[in-house]
């Protein structure tokens, strides 16, 4: 008789169960739906965030349609099937799950530079600020900020700074790579514009220098920008987008590129501790929330203009989008209007949810999908009733 293997086993037997054990889980959890009762409008964040009852509640809804299929160690099911998903949307030869953004910024750039050491960002970017130093820690790069305090270089002050290695260094070492976010978190969302990426561009590719994209945010930048995901990527070697900011996932990142690149991942994320046992709870959300995005998107800009400008016609409120901005736009209160209590009373009264003002009376409204929950006549109405 055959030994019994587990692992076959598991591949195999799919997620059946799912939708035996949904339903008693979102009893469980209680019925917190963001589309039951009354919605919450939250003008923070990129997307909607589920809470764990939510999001039971909408893996069923997906699985009630067509059964997920579940991954083994991140390969087959719903995972592979996001995968290809992300390969037509960059038109990249190939896609790969990974556990964290961080991760898949750094095995690209480590990647992408080989035993060259020097990577040029910048220096409001998450790989140079919020990455724990892993690039230098872990892959031994040599990080080299430009743009100080702003959200983009130009291609020009790149070509300068790779021309003053020669007369700054005596013992000089490659160029490695060039990262570039887009949009920055950093800078309130704001992005590199198109021109100047095609600019870097051709520099990078005419000096066989590679290009790495950390577009996490990617899609708030397509929506505002009119440029689509895939051209973005097609000016970069590799480019990660994330799984939860936006698209409703659990966790995760997609690292998109050429098939050789690719094709080394699957061991680095596993000598790095990456490999988790199964995401197709994260896959499925995303391959939903995917369908028809760009169209909601639209939708919610278009409604947050119509909004905005009924906001600019309340004593003391005022709206502004930000210089190359994206989903973020500035909100700024006069003195008459108390800044803690509209927050508050937003929330309590018209499930309005934004981020507290600031001594100045300054704050943040965040364009997302959940905008689209009520009419803007109501959240008009809303801000000009608390605001009073």
């Amino acid at each position: 008789m055959p030994a019994f293997n587990r692992r076959n086993f598991l591949k195999a037997s799919g997620i059946a169960v799912l939708p035996a054990f949904l339903p008693a889980a979102v009893k469980a959890a209680g019925n917190n739906s963001p589309y039951a009762e009354e919605p919450i409008i939250k003008f923070f964040y990129d997307g909607e965030d589920f809470n764990p009852a939510q999001y039971i509640n909408e893996l069923q809804k997906i699985n009630s349609k067509e059964a997920i299929k579940r991954d083994f160690y991140l390969e087959g099911g719903a995972v592979a099937a996001m995968e290809k998903k992300f390969e037509e949307i960059t038109g990249k030869e190939k896609a790969i799950c990974m556990p964290t953004g961080t991760m898949a910024n750094q095995l690209a750039i480590a990647v992408l530079s080989g035993d060259n050491t020097k990577v040029f960002v910048q220096d409001t970017s998450h790989v140079y600020r919020d990455e724990a130093d892993a690039a230098q820690s872990v892959f031994k790069k040599r990080l080299m900020p430009l743009a100080m305090g702003k959200t983009y270089f130009t291609a020009e002050e790149l070509k300068n700074a790779i021309a003053g290695l020669k007369d700054l260094e005596v013992f000089s070492s490659g160029i490695g790579a060039v990262s570039i976010e887009n949009p920055v978190r950093r800078t309130e969302d704001r992005m590199v514009p198109i021109e100047e990426i095609r600019k870097i561009s051709e520099y990078c590719r005419s000096n066989n220098i590679p290009l790495h994209l950390d577009g996490a945010r990617i899609f708030m930048a397509a929506a505002w920008s009119g440029v689509s995901v895939k051209e973005y990527a097609s000016y970069f070697d590799t480019i990660y987008i994330s799984l939860y900011k936006y698209l409703g996932g659990a966790n995760g990142a997609v690292l998109c590129g050429s098939k050789a690149l690719i094709d080394k991942m699957p061991h680095l994320i596993k000598i790095h501790g990456g490999t988790v046992f199964s995401n197709w709870f994260t896959a499925a959300m995303v391959l939903s929330r995917l369908e028809g995005l760009e169209s909601r998107l639209k939708q919610a800009i278009k409604q947050s203009e119509e909004v905005f400008a009924g906001l600019n016609k309340i004593p003391g409120l005022k709206v502004s989008a930000l210089d190359g901005g994206t989903n973020i736009y500035a909100l700024e209160l006069d003195k008459t209007i108390d800044g803690s209590k509209l927050q508050q009373r937003l929330n309590k009264e018209f499930n309005i949810r934004i981020i507290p003002p600031g001594n100045k009376g300054r704050t943040t409204l965040t364009v997302n999908e959940t905008i689209l929950y009520k009419e803007a006549a109501y959240i008009i109405s809303a801000f000009k009733t608390c605001a009073g």
